[in-house]
């Protein structure tokens, strides 16, 4: 159900229930929702815990065999339902092949063409099937261009986040004298102030001097997006690299980052973005925006599980002036890896970044989830994500207009800036109320101090998932003695 043409995502809710002759609160608005929901098969899938599953869910108050409400894929996404098939297929390869001994590679068309001293059914697992476990990634990085919006060749999928940007910053951070600051929000993910932090002081500079931290306006959770560029106008002749989020993990603002990447650029800036929070999120166009770099984990919204395949994305016009700081064989030329002169053939841009042999098992679950998104498309996820998560916020301004110092929605009421995430301050104990939604079988996220950030997810969430946590935040807060 996407929103009525020309109308917001409240003016659609309250339409819909004029039409039904119901309160737009009621469950039927949900249910009126779900139905007309073009996406509602991809719930399928995933695979969804029931209440029971929930350790801390309390039975006396919900029904155990009924799913939960799982609102927490900004934190970890659902497991595709074929990330179990993948990994199966690929111990069952493991379990009977071996690696015979490579002596010579020779070449037809550009083709690899390896040679075993031994049985060559080695070569099914290293060499040979849907997923070559020797660039099994390489098969799959095209699907994930496309949720980043990117060229195949921009995007490469290795490591985990924190390595990928040191990898990055080791590239396109070069301080001078003159310019020697990275520009980053005051509250970054402790990942990115600690990755920018060290980055700066191994080049012999001081953080103290050169780490450039944007905060909000007093009184304020945002960053607006003028007092960012304005800030880039003023300090850029200073900065080195400007290194910010896509959406905030917080607060889930989302970045203009077209405009950051615009404006860092004319002041002779690198621009980069961790995505983390972005990708498979928003709508990400990352190579028309001209973004210097990028990188993003894999286990959030692109459900590849804990510590998954991370990604990492270097702009085509970089190819041949940025080089890597770090080598590692995987960065060598394929047609020529296995000649093992010890001549390097770097792979230009991204490609040269890589170092080593990803773990296939690691690329299974990930391919899992990104057929999904490929079926699903991300202008599709978007508009359901839009109404979706406008819902929630109708919702929680619904039942809490009238006293909003009680429940609170720090993130930017613009859909434009923001994700699926609404990040909920709360005047009253906040680890009383997450415990008391756990009991009533609702998975999201806590952040100290005072705010729940809940991400209903358009791949797997529904409306329903969004009316039943309004329903069970009423009767945590009842329960807490806040109502």
């Amino acid at each position: 159900m996407e929103p009525l043409v020309g109308l917001s995502a409240r003016e659609t809710v309250e339409r819909i229930a004029a039409q039904l002759d119901r309160s737009a609160a009621s469950a039927d608005v949900a249910s009126y929702l779900d139905q007309r929901d073009a996406l509602r098969h991809l719930r399928r899938r995933f695979l969804v815990p029931r209440m029971a599953d929930l350790p801390k869910a309390d039975l006396s108050l919900v029904d155990g065999s009924q799913e939960c409400i799982y609102l927490a894929g900004n934190s970890l996404g659902l497991q595709p339902e074929r990330a179990g098939t993948y990994l199966m297929e690929e111990l069952d390869k493991w379990a009977k092949t071996y690696v015979s001994h490579f002596h010579k590679v020779s070449f037809n068309g550009g083709v690899v063409t390896p040679a075993w001293d031994s049985l060559r059914r080695g070569v099914h697992g290293h060499l040979g099937g849907s997923r070559p476990w020797a660039w099994a990634e390489n098969n799959i990085e095209g699907l994930m261009a496309d949720v980043v919006g990117a060229k195949a060749e921009e995007v490469a999928l290795m490591n985990g986040l924190t390595v990928n940007l040191h990898l990055l910053l080791l590239s396109f951070y070069k301080p001078t004298a003159a310019r020697h600051k990275i520009l980053l929000e005051d509250q970054a993910f402790p990942s990115d102030h600690y990755a920018v932090e060290s980055q700066i002081r191994l080049r012999g500079f001081d953080p103290a001097g050169s780490m450039l931290r944007l905060a909000p306006r007093p009184g304020e959770h945002t960053l607006r997006t003028r007092d960012i560029l304005e800030e880039i106008e003023r300090e850029g002749d200073s900065i080195a690299v400007v290194m910010l989020s896509g959406v905030q993990y917080y607060t889930g603002q989302l970045f203009d980052m077209a405009a950051i990447a615009e404006a860092g650029q004319k002041k002779g800036c690198f621009v980069g973005f961790d995505c983390a929070h972005a990708v498979g999120n928003v709508e990400l166009k990352l190579h028309d925006w001209g973004v210097d770099f990028a990188c993003w984990c894999s286990y959030k919204y692109v459900n590849a599980g804990a510590g998954g395949l991370a990604g990492a994305f270097v702009h085509e016009k970089h190819d041949r002036d940025i080089k890597p700081a770090l080598l590692g064989w995987w960065g060598h030329d394929l047609k020529t890896r296995f000649l093992m002169d010890n001549e390097m053939r770097l792979q230009p841009g991204v490609s040269g970044f890589r170092l080593s042999n990803q773990p296939v098992l690691l690329v299974c679950p990930l391919q899992a989830s990104l057929e999904v998104f490929k079926e699903a498309g991300m202008p599709a996820l978007r508009r359901k994500s839009l109404l979706l998560t406008g819902y929630l916020e109708y919702l929680i301004q619904h039942h809490y207009s009238e006293d909003p110092a009680r429940v609170r929605v720090i993130t930017p009421s613009d859909p434009r800036q923001r994700g699926c995430q609404l990040s909920l301050c709360f005047s009253v104990n906040v680890g009383r109320i997450h415990q008391e939604l756990e009991k009533r079988g609702v998975a999201c996220d806590m952040r100290e101090p005072s705010v729940l950030r809940v991400a209903p997810v358009p791949l797997y969430n529904s409306f329903g998932d969004v009316h039943g946590f309004v329903q069970a935040l009423g009767s945590a807060l009842r329960a807490c003695g806040a109502l």
